[in-house]
């Protein structure tokens, strides 16, 4: 689908006839990687209340929490790869993929496998045995790419998420000093 000018880990790769570049995000991506944060929570149907100060923040100051990938084609940004480091108990270290997103222009391209290729890379140089992620169950394009590069769905898994007021509620019980 897609030939390598350089190794996975360099910055150039050719996706059919297309140049594409991917590259590490930096600081003065912050306004384009949310622009496409933006665009990726309206495609999942979502709302994303990230702005930029908080991506500069988290992603660029001294302990950035997340790396992303920006994925540029023929010049125009083609899309990013939102992720971070994991350590599973069972396994070790991974990497979460949190985001992967190739906007509409630039879909069926090969755009996306590229940018998979680079974090299959990226997580091989960092001694990880995986790479994890979440897809929305109605998502049918993208369980069928991912299945195609032989990424298992693990059913048995539900995800949960504590938030809003649950968080709040639960943080002061852990706030509050414990006594026998």
């Amino acid at each position: 689908m897609f030939s390598m000018i350089e190794s996975l880990g360099g910055a150039a790769t050719m996706v059919k006839s297309h140049s594409l570049s991917i590259r590490p995000a930096i600081a003065g991506d912050v306004p384009l990687l949310n622009t496409m944060i933006h665009e990726l929570a309206t495609f999942e149907r979502l709302e994303a209340s990230i702005t930029e100060e908080t991506l500069l923040r988290d992603g660029f100051g001294p302990r950035p929490a997340f790396r992303a990938l920006i994925a540029e084609s023929q010049g125009a940004s083609a899309g990013y790869a939102l992720f971070f480091s994991s350590y599973n108990s069972f396994q070790g270290r991974s990497l979460f993929l949190e985001d992967i997103y190739v906007r509409e222009p630039f879909r069926g391209k090969g755009i996306g496998k590229a940018m998979l290729a680079r974090l299959a890379a990226i997580a091989q140089a960092e001694n990880c045995l995986s790479i994890l992620f979440h897809v929305l169950d109605w998502n049918a394009n993208a369980i069928n790419a991912y299945r195609a590069l032989g990424a298992t769905l693990l059913d048995e898994w539900k995800v949960f998420c504590l938030e809003g007021r649950s968080l709040e509620a639960l943080a002061q019980l852990g706030n509050q000093e414990t006594r026998p």
